[in-house]
């Protein structure tokens, strides 16, 4: 039974399933919320949010606020801030 269940794992391994879709690429809009900036720049939120109220980020350069008050990363600012280090 073991020799069986090798067999079978080294053949599943070797041959890509049919049935599994590709892998999805995902690109993230301009302007994200802060937990998606977090995944993508590698910042806390918390980190992001000293950046602002410390005056390190510029409303209206890295970040802006959403008609509905929530705070958004302009990734392209976010590029070129990093860039002018």
């Amino acid at each position: 039974m073991n020799a069986e269940f090798s067999a079978l794992a080294a053949t599943r391994l070797e041959q890509p399933s049919q049935t599994m879709p590709p892998p999805a690429a995902l690109v993230p809009t301009r302007y994200v919320l802060l937990p998606l900036a977090a995944l993508v720049t590698g910042y806390t939120v918390k980190a992001m949010e000293r950046k602002i109220e410390r005056g390190d980020w510029v409303e209206g350069r890295v970040w802006r606020r959403a008609p509905d008050g929530r705070v958004l990363i302009d990734l392209v600012g976010y590029q070129k801030w990093v860039e002018s280090a």
